[in-house]
């Protein structure tokens, strides 16, 4: 058993190490991550197949980059400022308020739930990419679809969060804390718990085991190497997964705070370095995701070696054999 001396210790080290590596390889996967999906997105454009819908093609690159960009973002600020926060155990003064606890906060919910959204958006298409149900297919929408659904969806979070400009406050503790009682409970339980929480964890789920029932009949029924388009799915199936055991612990942190808010005060040490724990799981979803990507698709090892060693790694084109695994000198 720790004392409480002890597991603060332990908690400051915790962010301040675990922090720094995320952010550092963090940034570096997203702007990976940007980099592919943003050729991704586009190449299906200018190298058009003559067996599939182009517009459709490509949404799930498309949601993929801004859900990217959306995690960059939530590194380079929030969790920066969670690493001072928590690793160096730094309070907020009154003059620091706008910065520190007001649009901290909007942007660490506006981006993370957009990033969230996007992802699901993408797996629910590769759902419908991949079911053999020809109805189902044909609901993927075009691409100028899915940019209007993109901008929606912004617009969407930027004035859902608008109260938390208005309602985080420093709290006498130096915490950044809403100083709305009825606001509290209504960011506590749908934006922390359900938007966070339960919505992911719920759609991913179900979503993510429809597409990997899918993958397994499309397998069965196509006797190759999977084709780009059927690692990107499985991709998405790798990723769902880790979204869903990383946000278990922080919704129940929430639902603890929500619950038990006013505890035995000599927990408290302890609490603190399980909420440290829960803060890194956090955000262990923006900065891995590149990884993930990273170690279960051939195709996007190609396109960052190819980034990496251009020179030696030339793109060449069949018209033929755009989408299989085997031709790897094709741009996706």
């Amino acid at each position: 058993m720790f004392d409480m001396e002890e597991a603060y210790t332990i908690a400051h080290l915790l962010m301040i190490i675990a922090g720094l590596i995320m952010l550092i390889f963090g940034s570096i996967g997203n702007l990976l991550n940007i980099y592919v999906f943003t050729l991704w997105s586009r190449s299906r454009q200018v190298l058009k197949d003559q067996h599939q819908n182009t517009n459709q093609a490509n949404n799930s690159s498309l949601y993929l980059l801004v859900s990217s960009i959306s995690n960059l973002i939530v590194l380079l600020y929030p969790l920066v400022t969670r690493i001072i926060f928590d690793g160096f155990n730094y309070s907020v003064s009154p003059n620091q308020v706008i910065l520190l606890c007001k649009i901290r906060f909007f942007v660490l919910h506006t981006f993370d739930l957009m990033s969230l959204t996007y992802f699901c958006m993408a797996t629910f298409d590769r759902y419908l990419i991949t079911s053999r149900n020809a109805h189902l297919r044909n609901l993927s929408t075009t691409k100028h679809h899915t940019k209007q659904i993109i901008l929606l969806i912004f617009l969407f979070f930027c004035l859902h969060n608008i109260p938390l400009l208005i309602f985080f406050e420093v709290s006498s503790t130096g915490d950044c804390d809403v100083n709305s009682n009825q606001y509290s409970y209504y960011y506590l339980y749908a934006t922390q718990i359900f938007l966070h929480g339960i919505f992911p964890i719920v759609f991913l789920s179900i979503f993510g085991t429809l597409t990997f029932q899918h993958l397994k009949q499309l397998q069965i029924h196509v006797r190759s190497h999977l084709n780009v388009d059927k690692q990107l799915s499985r991709m998405l199936v790798l990723m769902s997964i880790a979204i869903v055991i990383s946000s278990i612990p922080y919704c129940v942190e929430q639902l603890y705070y929500g619950m038990f808010a006013h505890g035995n005060q000599q927990q408290s040490g302890l609490i603190f370095l399980l909420h440290v724990i829960s803060s890194i799981l956090f955000y262990v979803n923006p900065a891995s995701s590149f990884y993930i990507y990273f170690i279960s698709t051939p195709h996007l090892r190609h396109e960052v070696q190819r980034l990496f060693y251009r020179s030696k790694h030339r793109p060449h084109f069949t018209n033929n054999q755009i989408h299989t695994i085997t031709d790897l000198h094709q741009p996706h």
